[in-house]
């Protein structure tokens, strides 16, 4: 398995990054253990989750129950999840008051069955609650042993700016990692959150790396029995985009899913795409996007096909 640096850190990460969303609510728990374990094997020892995946905490709990079946399980697992989302009924128990973020992490902790967070991800931002807040309630964790590292999800290219910043005013490490919506047919984070990235030494884990399924093959008989009723009209209006897209794959003679991961990996920037395997099949076929390589001219075509926003901000749009 290929390995790479977590951002500017100096924490080492698996090219792909094992995502555990399905876990619990499509993904039967010893099939997801089974998946965790094949994974493991194979390398891919950077393992994503949140607190709020599978309702209540049950996806942490299906890490924590796989934890606890000891051997390199833990030590060897780089092991992220995030803090936001509701985890109660009342005011203080979302978001990313320093309150909601200690009590967060120490139930994450105890689901998870561990003693520490290797990446704590805040999921989404808060634009009611002031940096300098965010940083104590963290910068408590980092010093308890809890976390490690911290980093973000779903945020503009500002407000890292703006998070990194407060955290270089407390001289904290600050943000490592964001989590961005990045494929082949989502690529506006190239104006400006890709940039932001680059210049703070911050890297970069793209979810959904096949657009919800767009990107599998949602050509032909296998295609229409996997896609979605949500992207059945997508499909018809932009048949020829589709069309060109699963005619270059099997002119390289890969599976589009495979094709979508590796475009992905050449991507400047990108620390390790996000796969969430429901199923073996789909872990195993992850994997093989490691060992593909696309040349020049392949990425220009594929550019033509899903064109991006035209580069970084000003000039994509002025001069």
């Amino acid at each position: 398995m290929q390995t790479t640096q977590l951002g500017r850190s100096g924490l080492a990460v698996s090219r792909l990054c094992l995502g555990t969303m399905n876990f619990g609510p499509r993904t039967k728990e010893a099939d997801a253990h089974a998946i965790l374990d094949v994974a493991l094997d194979a390398g891919v020892f950077f393992v994503d989750t949140a607190n709020v995946y599978g309702g209540g905490g049950a996806t942490e709990e299906i890490l924590g129950r796989w934890f606890a079946q000891g051997g390199i399980r833990r030590d060897q697992t780089v092991l992220a999840t995030k803090v936001f989302g509701g985890m109660g009924p009342g005011p203080n128990d979302r978001r990313l008051s320093a309150r909601h973020i200690v009590r967060a992490c120490e139930d994450s902790l105890r689901r998870l069955q561990t003693d520490w967070i290797d990446l704590y991800q805040m999921h989404h931002v808060d634009r009611r609650t002031p940096w300098e807040e965010i940083w104590q309630a963290m910068d408590r964790l980092v010093q308890d042993g809890k976390v490690v590292y911290v980093g973000t999800s779903n945020f503009a290219g500002w407000q890292l700016v703006q998070g990194q910043e407060a955290a270089n005013r407390r001289n904290l490490l600050g943000i490592v990692s964001e989590q961005s919506l990045y494929n082949l047919n989502d690529r506006t984070i190239e104006l400006e959150v890709l940039p932001a990235c680059e210049t703070y030494g911050i890297g970069v884990l793209p979810w959904s790396p096949l657009s919800g399924g767009r990107l599998a093959g949602v050509l032909g008989e296998d295609g229409a029995r996997r896609r979605k009723d949500a992207i059945v009209a997508e499909v018809a209006e932009r048949r020829h985009t589709f069309e060109a897209w699963e005619g270059l794959c099997a002119e390289l003679g890969q599976p589009p899913a495979v094709v979508a991961l590796a475009w992905l990996l050449h991507q400047p920037g990108v620390t390790a795409p996000i796969i969430g395997p429901r199923t073996m099949h789909q872990l195993t076929s992850a994997l093989a996007g490691l060992d593909v390589h696309l040349d020049e001219g392949t990425l220009q075509r594929l550019d033509a096909i899903w064109p991006g926003p035209g580069g970084e901000a000003p000039e994509a749009y002025a001069w």
